[in-house]
């Protein structure tokens, strides 16, 4: 298990996949990001609330999540803190897990935390507490950190992993975070995994359709390995009347050739109705 590390006085979380989900040279792992972001046609409008973007190396989801954080591009300087919260993959806990740390690392620097936020969560709400080792090994927010890095300008992050907690858990702490136009929600999650290209095509357009009518009820872990943070964001997103569209919908198969055990990824934003 990787710990956190001393840098001058603070802990910083270490990378833990870079090198392997997505470049560890820095001008490589720019370069390719600002090729998928370049790929993308930025829809007009009203700059989204927030985001559902994947999580897999960047060679198989890089275009679909750059769907996504394109759209944040138009508010670089306005938004001041990005809230990520995705599931747990190597642990397991009730309810949420914070952060002690200061920052989180990438190749293209750190991105400093929320610590003030991070600290009145875990004293108003009881089913958040920090569980650094829960964050040691993950990738699911850490894949979204580069695209953050290249689309914003500076930035505090709120990283929140997911564990055995409710949509109601959820919801509320997202109530929290919610704030006015310098925060931004994004929820890391891929789709379906492991099925043969058209059952996932097929299973992931009922996914798309869930998310987009805002039917939390209608999701489980076959779906979207990161239900639980979206279930939490999709009954958020209907109590403040908002609307979800999704930008992109593809698999493993569209992006690597290979269709014969894929795993879904979908972009999708909310914005105000």
């Amino acid at each position: 298990m990787r710990k956190l590390f001393r840098n001058g006085s603070a802990n910083i979380r270490a990378p833990a996949v870079a090198g392997r989900f997505y470049p560890d040279n820095p001008v490589e792992l720019r370069r390719m990001v600002e090729g998928f972001l370049r790929e993308v046609k930025i829809t007009a409008g009203t700059v989204p609330k927030a985001v559902i973007a994947p999580h897999a190396g960047y060679i198989y989801s890089g275009p679909i999540a750059a769907s996504a954080y394109a759209q944040l591009a138009p508010a670089r300087d306005t938004i001041k803190r990005v809230v990520l919260l995705g599931p747990s993959h190597y642990a397991l806990f009730d309810g949420l897990a914070a952060t002690g740390a200061a920052a989180f690392a990438t190749p293209l620097g750190a991105v400093p935390v929320d610590t003030v936020a991070i600290r009145e969560l875990c004293s108003r709400l009881p089913q958040v507490s920090v569980r650094d080792e829960a964050h040691a090994d993950e990738h699911a927010l850490e894949v979204q950190l580069p695209f953050l890095q290249v689309v914003l300008s500076e930035f505090k992050i709120v990283p929140l992993l997911v564990g055995e907690a409710s949509d109601d858990e959820i919801a509320a702490v997202i109530e929290a975070l919610w704030g006015g136009e310098e925060t931004r929600i994004v929820i890391s999650s891929d789709l379906s995994h492991y099925h043969d290209y058209e059952t996932a095509q097929q299973t992931d357009s009922e996914t798309a359709r869930a998310i987009e009518s805002l039917n939390w009820k209608a999701l489980g872990g076959e779906q979207a390995c990161g239900c639980r943070p979206i279930c939490g964001l999709l009954r958020a997103a209907k109590e403040r009347g908002m609307r979800c569209r999704t930008l992109d919908l593809r698999n493993s198969g569209d992006t690597s050739g290979d269709r014969g055990r894929v795993v879904g990824y979908g972009a999708f934003v909310f914005t105000q109705n």
